[in-house]
């Protein structure tokens, strides 16, 4: 931070600023220097910065200090959804948010799957004011009448890891629910989106914003040294020998005995693998050799506890080393990370910045990773990732274009909250969300036709009205 430039975290309540400097915060991060102000002055921003550089604070902070600002903040009601794409993203934001929210006196709570049938009763007799969920999650509670009258308080959506849902249908429906909530509310709310590098921003802060609506991009340089290594492990004597006792072929050995041999050397590595099943293989062999060698296994298809389990085994030094998938490529904190292995070829030159960008982790340090691969071919094309990712040649986002299943089940979740709606009011609805940038009548008509001939109807359509009824018994079907 330039000498010149005024310290963003001045610009916040007192409150806040007294919380900063009790947590410890001398002065605002990179990201945190250049969002917080446009965040403060209402503007849509999308942040595009490395892990570890303070993103989640650069865009909480601002919004808890406007939060407190508000006269009628009160009043009961949500007033801002922190959307993001894992169930266990949203465990480690809740541990990482309550402090602040607690300090302020600010009701907190977090809302998914898993969420027990006695906290969503609390959540609609007393809603909290920030909440926590996911993208499939906001889409649930949207036909409830409850938690729809609290949704009509929404003043700040964060979305994190905007990445991560930008380039599926996920984000289609994301953008599609986003347009139903502005819908509910009357009115436009301010959207902070949180990113890794990405190869295309100014798609991405479309997508999330919509159509027509200003975006700002604050866009901060990864400021860190990549170190990479392409290593591509060759048979020894003692690799036919461990082969025999693991089962497999002496190549497979010889991998295994490098990436145990990174492992024992450092504290703490996670072992990226492209598969869970890979995954589950690697982690079986090391158990295999040697039942004491400290590593586990994280994916996403895991028992929660066992989950849980692993980032806290691997946070406390218990374990050295975590074999697993994309659901640690994320924000999930299981401490700090010595090095980073990729096994095999990662495909994508942003999976691997994201993926090594997980070591490190904090700035000014250097991030390490290592790919070990199976193969000439796989070696080459790391070799080529790799070279891209140090110049920071990434892939375009590709955004899903119009994608008729994710608005059938849009429409289907609009009857659900109203018995009777107007083409043109579905259509007025929805031509907003980026992926639906060019929805006619005509690509509405055809979706309702589908919905009216097959059966069960999904809806009762009059063609020549232009008007669409929910069928009885619906809400079942639809669920």
């Amino acid at each position: 931070m330039k000498k010149s430039q005024k310290n963003a975290f001045d610009l916040l309540v007192k409150p806040v600023r007294r919380l900063i400097e009790k947590r410890g915060f001398l002065k605002p991060t990179e990201p945190q220097q250049k969002a917080i102000p446009k965040i403060l002055e209402g503007k849509n921003v999308l942040l595009i910065s490395p892990t570890a550089t303070g993103k989640t604070e650069a865009a909480f902070l601002p919004v808890l200090s406007m939060l407190l600002q508000e006269e009628p903040q009160r009043v009961p009601g949500i007033k801002v959804l922190y959307i993001t794409p894992l169930r266990a993203l949203n465990r480690d934001m809740l541990e990482r948010l309550e402090w602040w929210c607690n300090n302020l006196d600010i009701k907190l709570a977090v809302r998914h799957g898993d969420t027990e049938t006695k906290e969503r009763t609390r959540q609609s007799r007393s809603p909290p004011t920030v909440l926590i969920t996911t993208p499939e999650t906001l889409q649930a509670i949207l036909p409830g009448w409850i938690m729809r009258r609290h949704l009509q308080h929404v003043r700040w959506v964060i979305i994190d890891e905007v990445h991560e849902m930008a380039d599926s249908k996920r984000g289609s429906q994301l953008s599609l629910a986003l347009e139903r909530l502005r819908w509910i509310i009357g009115k436009d709310f301010q959207v902070i989106g949180l990113s890794a590098t990405i190869g295309t921003p100014d798609k991405v802060a479309r997508f999330l914003v919509g159509n027509d609506r200003d975006v700002e991009i604050v866009r901060v340089p990864v400021g860190r040294t990549i170190r990479l290594k392409i290593v591509f492990p060759k048979p020894e004597a003692e690799d036919f020998r461990l082969s025999s006792k693991l089962y497999t072929h002496p190549e497979v050995a010889a991998r295994l005995r490098v990436i145990r041999n990174y492992i024992s050397e450092r504290k703490s590595v996670l072992l990226f693998t492209n598969t869970r099943a890979i995954s589950e293989v690697l982690a079986s062999r090391f158990k295999v050799w040697d039942m004491d060698f400290p590593v586990s296994i994280h994916h996403g298809s895991l028992a929660k506890p066992s989950r849980i389990a692993a980032e806290r085994g691997l946070k406390n030094g218990e374990l050295k080393g975590l074999v697993c998938t994309s659901s640690l490529e994320l924000g999930i904190d299981v401490g700090r990370i010595d090095l980073v292995i990729q096994y095999m070829s990662p495909r994508q030159v942003t999976r691997l910045i994201q993926r090594v960008g997980r070591s490190g982790h904090r700035i000014g340090r250097i991030a390490e990773g290592i790919v070990v691969t199976m193969d000439s071919d796989d070696t080459l094309e790391a070799l080529a990732i790799a070279k891209k990712a140090l110049r920071e040649e990434l892939e375009p986002v590709k955004i899903p274009y119009k994608p008729y299943d994710v608005l059938t089940h849009q429409m289907a979740g609009l009857l659900l909250k109203r018995r009777r709606w107007q083409f043109d009011e579905i259509l007025e609805i929805f031509k907003n969300a980026y992926p639906y940038r060019d929805l006619t009548k005509e690509d509405v008509e055809k979706i309702l036709r589908y919905m009216h001939e097959r059966f069960p109807r999904l809806a009762w359509v009059s063609f020549e009205d232009e008007v669409v009824l929910k069928p009885r018994r619906t809400k079942a079907r639809f669920e």
